[in-house]
């Protein structure tokens, strides 16, 4: 077993996500198109075998972390088989999960007993009405007890993903902190990615998250334990506060991930239009093609202040 996959740059990478379905129960503006996604046919999404030996190459390769994405991952039949398969790779040192969390509330002990020990979930405002506008349809009340469901089927640490929209939820950064005051979750506020269908929200919402140690000037840095969030805490509160600037302060020198899209193919860079099919390939071959997508990773995206850009594919097919 590889002991180490680089880039070119010399960069580590031992991180990959996978996106298992690109289908959604909500529609989030920022994420996917109104009318949702085209259903695919049978045979076009990977299987769970097709996963699997992906996977089993990728950690030959020195892969260590592995997080499960969508879409929605949890709309994905049969998940819970997917995790146990997952889990039970030699060598995975780490299997996560990002969710809306409106699905986890019924789910949570199973996925822990899978081998789910840790848990995104995405969750832009705690007002039912603004929930409901983002989401086009969604319950806040859903998510919120999918949050208290993974704390209680024994996630550690539950991370409660926030994007930050001007004009939509900047008024809600002191509302949504008192939730690290409330349990011991990981709270990260994320810049909005102009990136996608929806050009006029990536270009009028985009806001940085300097913002927020504006608005709680009691922040207090703590060490970030080495991910890609800057961690800070309120006094008086059991969780903590994350900062993630992809678009202000990037993160690229430290990149370590790849991303495996839901019909195939490896992304090198969330930002870019890069792939490379996968699919179909085994063995030493299969090795190769995801030694070519390090390979390919860019040096850092390109810039994201200046306008939004279109992919090829909006984020319900990419995973974030």
């Amino acid at each position: 077993m590889s002991a180490a996959m680089k880039d070119r740059y010399g960069r580590k990478i031992d991180y990959l996500r996978i996106s298992v379905t690109d289908r959604c129960n909500l529609r989030c503006r920022y994420c996917m198109p109104q009318e949702g996604v085209s259903a695919w046919k049978p045979g076009q999404i990977l299987s769970f075998e097709e996963i699997e030996e992906i996977t089993r190459a990728a950690v030959r390769l020195g892969v260590r972390k592995v997080r499960l994405t969508g879409g929605e991952p949890l709309v994905r039949r049969g998940i819970l088989e997917l995790c146990r398969r997952l889990a039970a790779v030699p060598g995975i040192q780490d299997l996560s999960m990002t969710t809306n969390g409106t699905l986890l509330s019924g789910m949570a002990d199973q996925l822990y007993q899978s081998g789910i020990r840790r848990i995104n979930i995405s969750l832009d405002t705690m007002n039912r009405e603004k929930y409901q506008e983002m989401t086009r349809g969604g319950n806040l009340d859903d998510a919120v007890m999918g949050i208290f469901a993974a704390a209680r089927a024994g996630m550690n640490p539950v991370k409660i993903n926030t994007v930050l929209i001007r004009g939509f939820n900047d008024d809600e950064i002191r509302t949504m902190a008192e939730l690290t005051r409330r349990a011991p979750v990981q709270l990260r506020f994320i810049e909005l990615m102009p990136i996608g269908h929806d050009q006029e929200l990536g270009k009028r919402g985009w806001m940085p998250c300097r913002t927020v140690l504006e608005q709680l000037p009691g922040l207090t840095p703590v060490p970030s334990g080495g991910g890609v969030a800057e961690m800070y805490r309120l006094p008086g509160c059991r969780g903590l506060i994350g900062l993630i600037r992809p678009v202000s302060c990037r993160f690229c020198g430290s990149c370590s991930r790849l991303r495996l899209t839901s019909d195939g193919y490896l992304k090198p860079c969330l930002h870019g239009d890069d792939e490379i099919s996968v699919r179909g390939f085994h063995g030493q071959e299969l090795e190769e093609k995801i030694l070519e997508a390090a390979a390919r990773k860019p040096a850092c995206h390109g810039d994201l202040t200046e306008r939004a850009v279109q992919l090829r594919r909006d984020m319900n097919q990419i995973g974030g």
